[in-house]
């Protein structure tokens, strides 16, 4: 018969984020004229006695005499105590109530606060060792119960001697007085509690760094909110992605790689291994090649509107998921398209650069107002739609060209041809998607077509264009002016020279691929994103994915899911729910959906069933991947 299991478990840092006696000190030493210093003084002390520097007794004696503390603060102090549990602790309410008898909550702080806390997570009072306060007639703190073994060095390993637990026993703390129960031998392991502070003296003494209590239970195999660890997820992020995205990631439990600048083909090939979400913006291409070496790899964001740089199709084969943001810098394109054509429309480029070389030249020769002029837009999406809302208010006449039937906005009237729009345009700008039919699709015949003198903008791809035939226009009056954001090859980092065959040419402006880098629409991105991405990860919910069959599931209740992503053939619904009958698995939900590529098919059963059945499912033939989420 195996043994039993006990977990010890500290309470200040540990069980909660903080330490009770400096959250005391900042309740009673409000007013007093010293409240900084001593508060400060009060934390360094903690520190002292956590590393070993301070014996308990002189740790707890000190921050006494420093608190002037009286029982009426106590009240206050559990409150705040209530409110700073430890979120991994909050979320595995299930394995503290099954596990009551088998776990302690052994502290060198004082039940007084402690007991009130834990009790309400299902812990046991008589399962609560820990000092307790003495007090003076007027109720304040005094002292401590100095016969008490907590109050002294190795008061733990006393604590634990007297207990005389037979079975494995397993320690969770942050501090010096957690590693001596396994110094002394009277513990298996001990894990460093890290999900609050990170100590260095006692990360090094630790069998293992828990991270949270996720990892601790994921480590045993115990009941827990999480089938997997969070922090084990690794998350890379390339090109100088928002910070925020790195907050939101690591505030979710991810583990977060930032690196600046994009990366060549080999290079994220090095990279990749061990990744589960890829980070990019439009410069990293993410290849089959890439795609093979992605040994975990389960989602991919595109920190921007385009995914044509990320193999779609090979990201579904190999049960890759892939979002973008669509809309999240919609506004920002929009404004730099109308700031850009006001300028080209009143030779602005040439006026500045003019004034920079201390030539005044005033004139209104060649300048013209925006108001009444024929804005042609090529494609509709979600920038050329808002660009025709708002150029419209701005007094110009809209029209648009989609290969997609598309709602006119407004008063903007609809092209039948790409030529029909080039052919009256005053204006053109580009707002079409990275597909390979629209390579070059502006090129030499097109320029030919346009209206002497037109104004032309590409704040979309930059290999739509064929930039060659986009100088010659220029230089032949065709175009009276262009801006350009987007180019076929653009530098990997900002000390690489940028080099076009633009430069120079009048009347044009050159922007290093800007149109939605504004802190407004970078920070949308940060945030939309990693939304996407963490709902996908945590619920299975692919709205939003460009590449998966797109599903809005409801949020997991009393039940574990079956994710199973397989390739679009016949029978693997049938598959699926012939095991789970063999296995008489009682079903509560289920949902499926396909597109040409891959099937998704979700599945909530009861939390009770056979690894077996884990095991048939992956088993199925045409299974990509396989997860269980609880």
């Amino acid at each position: 018969m195996a043994n039993p299991t006990f977990f010890v478990i500290d309470f200040d840092s540990t069980f909660t984020k903080v330490e009770a006696l400096d959250e005391l000190a900042k309740i009673s030493l409000q007013g007093h004229p010293e409240k900084e210093e001593r508060v400060q003084r009060i934390k360094q002390i903690t520190d002292l006695g956590m590393d070993g520097s301070l014996s308990v007794r002189e740790s707890l004696q000190q921050r006494i005499d420093l608190l002037q503390a009286n029982r009426q603060h106590l009240q206050a102090l559990i409150s705040t105590l209530q409110n700073e549990v430890s979120e991994s602790f909050k979320r595995n309410r299930e394995f503290i109530q099954t596990y009551k008898d088998n776990i302690y909550i052994i502290s060198n702080g004082f039940r007084d606060f402690i007991e009130p806390v834990v009790t309400p997570y299902g812990i046991r009072p008589d399962h609560i060792l820990a000092n307790s306060f003495t007090f003076g007639a007027d109720g304040a703190i005094t002292g401590f119960d100095p016969e008490n073994v907590l109050t002294g060095n190795n008061g733990k390993v006393e604590q634990l001697r007297q207990l005389e637990l037979e079975g494995d026993v397993y320690v969770l703390g942050d501090g010096y007085t957690d590693y001596e129960i396994k110094a002394a031998g009277m513990a298996n392991k001990f894990y460093a509690f890290t999900e609050n502070v990170h100590r260095e003296a006692i990360v090094d003494k630790a069998d293992h760094i828990a991270p949270n209590l996720d990892e601790f239970l994921f480590m045993h195999n115990m009941p827990r909110a999480f089938s997997y660890p969070k922090h084990r997820i690794c998350v890379l992020l390339l090109e100088n992605i928002h910070p925020l995205a790195e907050e939101v990631l690591r505030k979710e439990g991810f583990s977060v790689k930032v690196m600046a600048g994009a990366l060549d083909e080999d290079e994220l090939i090095e990279q990749i291994r061990g990744v589960s979400f890829l980070g990019i913006r439009s410069k990293t291409q993410v290849t089959e090649r890439v795609l093979k070496a992605a040994d975990r790899l389960m989602a991919i964001g595109a920190f921007c509107i385009g995914t044509n740089q990320i193999d779609l199709e090979a990201a579904a084969r190999r049960g890759v998921a892939v979002f973008n943001a669509p809309y999240s810098n919609t506004r920002s394109v929009v404004e730099l398209t109308l700031a850009s054509l006001i300028m080209l429309m009143r030779q602005i480029p040439d006026k500045s650069s003019q004034m920079h070389q201390g030539i005044w030249n005033k004139s209104a020769g060649g300048s013209h107002e925006v108001r009444g002029k024929k804005l042609g837009i090529i494609g509709y999406g979600n920038i050329g739609a808002q660009l025709s809302v708002v150029a419209e208010a701005l007094g110009l006449n809209v029209y648009y060209y989609d290969v997609v039937e598309k709602l006119a906005l407004g008063n903007a009237t609809k092209c039948r041809s790409l030529d029909e729009l080039l052919a009256q345009a005053d204006i053109l700008s580009l707002h079409v998607d990275g597909r390979r039919e629209n390579n070059n699709l502006i090129g030499a015949q097109e320029f030919a077509k346009m209206k002497k003198g037109v104004i032309f903008l590409n704040m979309s791809r930059g290999h739509v264009v064929d930039i060659a035939a986009l100088r010659k226009a220029i230089e032949e009056g065709i175009v009276g002016g262009a801006a350009i954001d987007v180019f076929p090859y653009e530098p990997k980092a900002n000390d690489e020279e940028f080099v076009s065959e633009l430069r120079g040419l009048p009347n044009v402006l050159l922007t290093p691929h800007i149109g939605g880098s504004t802190l407004e629409a970078q920070r949308n991105i940060g945030e939309y994103v990693p939304a996407q991405i963490t709902d996908y990860i945590n619920t299975g919910s692919t709205t939003g994915s460009v590449n998966f069959p797109n599903l809005q599931l409801p949020r997991l209740g009393n039940a574990h899911r079956l994710i199973h992503i397989h390739h679009n053939t016949p029978g693997i619904l049938a598959s699926i729910n012939q095991i789970l009958a063999s296995h008489a698995i009682n079903i509560t939900g289920q949902y499926l959906k396909t597109n040409e590529t891959i099937g998704y098919v979700i599945t909530d059963i009861d939390k009770q069933y056979s690894q077996d059945v884990v095991k048939d499912l992956k088993s199925i033939g045409n299974t990509i991947k396989f997860r269980v989420l609880y």
